[in-house]
This record gives C-alpha cells, structure tokens and sequence, in this order.
C-alpha cells in the first residue's frame, strides 16, 4: 500500500490517478474482500473535524486520495512528490477507457433520478466496449432496512467489478463503510460530482482552474446558495487548523 500522510488527523495516501487504477485493478483481480476508496479534499478533511465518526470512517478506507490541490500541497510541503490532485471525474473516465477491454462491470449508484442513466448513456457513447452492470439512484431521504436490503441484492445480482458512489461527501463515505461488508464487490468508489460532470448536467470549472487550486471559485460561482457554507466557513478552518498543525501549537489525531 502507498505511504500516508497526516493531515488534520486524517491519513492522506500518496498517489496519483495511476496509482489508483493499479490497486483498483488488482482489488478487482484478486476478488477477496471488498475495499473502498475516499476520494476526498479540504470539505472532507474539515467535516471529519466536526464528527469524529466520519473520521473514523475516512481512515477506515483503503485509500484516501487528494482530489484537492490543498492536500497536494501539503503533500509536497511533507516530502510526498505529488504533481496534481486525483480528480474525482478523471479518476473515473481514465479507469473506464483503460480497463474497458478487461470487460469489468460498472454500477452507478447515486445521482438524482435519472443521473445514473444519463452517465450510462454518455459513458457507452465514447466507450462502446464499457460493460454496465446497472444503475440504481436512492431515494432522497431516509431509507427503512427493508429498502436498503434490496438494494443490496440488487447490487450483488448485477455482480459488478466496481461500484461508482455518487452521493455527497458524507453520505458516499458513510454508505461505502456501512456496505463494504453485505456487497460481493471488490471495489466501491466514492466520487461525488463526477457524475453531474461526466452526465453533462453541471459544468466543469476549466483545466487550468482545476489544477491551481481554483475549482472551488467556479463551483461557488455556480452554485453560491448551496456551496457558500463548504467553500467560505470550512475553508478558512480548514486554512486555520492548518497553520496551528503546521507551527506545532495544535496536534489532530
């Protein structure tokens, strides 16, 4: 497994999107347990802050990468030779095209009604040979144990290779810690927002944003009324809690 780094409390892994393709490819092998990956950035780190549960749950994964140029850069500060951030959307796509001729099945599960199947849609248009296993989109709202078991069988029906979790932060980290164990799964995949952007219902910022550190200008931007609290409030404490961990006058665990 790759060397970690602390931040916040939270072990951060050092890898790159190679990197993670590689151990998802040899989870997906090798068939023994189910593994999951956090992909995570400031929001994340700053949430676990608040709940030490989550916490809990972020260090549980198998892997926790950047996919934020705050952690890069704490990263490199900490002798780590990390060049960009393992952006969720770029992550997905580049393990869908290299590993399509393996014939791996994918799950989409997340999304608001309808999301799952759009991405299932674009994703075939630009990868034909991609194989969908299913797509599931959850209710909103609180789900009775009944609900959750069927789709927990739904899910293992479909026997899929990797299952791609589109919820929020929280949620999707929470959900893949509390089902990692009841699916026959190899791999599930935290990601977010990718599959607004890879659906084509959200814009992505630019490149050259989204390598400097400058996403979350964009993505306020666009969203101010929803976003405003995770960019402006959790990102000067993320900032500060930082810079006390950094001078040595604070210690995360």
């Amino acid at each position: 497994m790759p060397l970690k780094f602390n931040v916040l409390g939270v072990a951060v892994s050092s890898v790159q999107i190679p990197d993670v393709i590689a151990h998802v490819a040899a989870w997906v092998r090798e068939r023994k347990n189910c593994h999951y990956v956090a992909v995570t950035g400031m929001h994340g780190i700053t949430e676990a802050q608040h709940d030490d549960r989550f916490k809990h749950i972020l260090n549980s994964a198998d892997l926790v990468v950047p996919d934020g140029m705050p952690l890069v850069w704490l990263g490199r500060l900490r002798g780590f030779p990390l060049r960009r951030r393992v952006y969720g959307p770029e992550l997905m796509m580049t393990f869908c095209q290299e590993t399509a001729s393996k014939g791996y099945r994918h799950f989409f599960y997340g999304g608001t009604s309808g999301l799952p199947e759009r991405l299932s849609e674009n994703l075939r248009r630009q990868i034909p040979e991609l194989q969908i296993a299913g797509t599931f989109s959850p209710p909103f709202g609180r789900v009775t144990p009944e609900e959750d078991e069927a789709t927990v069988a739904m899910i293992n029906a479909a026997s899929p290779d990797v299952v791609w979790v589109g919820l929020s932060e929280i949620k999707q980290d929470t959900w893949m810690y509390e089902h990692c164990g009841k699916l026959n799964v190899p791999v599930l995949v935290g990601i977010g927002a990718a599959f607004d952007f890879l659906a084509g219902t959200k814009r992505q910022a630019p490149e050259w944003m989204r390598e400097n550190g400058l996403e979350w200008l964009f993505r306020l931007l666009q969203e101010p009324r929803r976003l405003w609290r995770r960019y402006l409030v959790y990102g000067s404490e993320f900032l500060v809690l930082v810079f006390l961990e950094q001078l040595g006058i604070k210690k995360f665990e």
